[in-house]
């Protein structure tokens, strides 16, 4: 089985957690950065290198994972760890910047506009660890 890794971007906006949404390259469907475990990175330094390419975000990620969820790609099943990383920096020019749209919404929005019902499941789980965030 082929592993990914990817990160649910946060920050705190009017005293509530948003988190970036990204389009997926293919499909336009919106979904969180993620991309291939690249050699010689840690899933972690690689979730945050996806961010970076895929959202223009940099900031600090939390290990460990927060959870996974399994997708089909390229005719094999590949393990998508995904971190939570809280964003330091926003860049509006970035290396996929013209093949992807980018959105900050409310957790329950997110868990609106994603399709994967694990990836809503992972959301959900943030939505509830909010007051651990450290909001309230």
């Amino acid at each position: 089985m082929l592993r990914q890794s990817g990160v649910i971007p946060y920050r705190f906006h009017n005293e509530q957690i948003e988190v970036l949404l990204v389009t997926s390259s293919r499909s336009q469907q919106w979904t969180i950065p993620k991309g291939w475990i690249e050699v010689g990175m840690s899933a972690d330094q690689s979730a945050a290198k996806e961010a970076w390419e895929e959202a223009g975000v940099v900031g600090r990620v939390t290990v460990p994972a927060i959870g996974s969820y399994k997708v089909r790609k390229l005719g094999v099943t590949c393990v998508v760890q995904v971190f939570l990383m809280l964003v330091q920096t926003e860049q509006v020019d970035y290396p996929e910047a013209k093949q992807r749209q980018r959105q900050w919404v409310s957790v329950a929005e997110a868990i609106h506009q994603v399709h994967r019902g694990k990836l809503k499941q992972l959301l959900k789980q943030v939505q509830r660890q909010e007051q651990d965030l450290g909001i309230f």
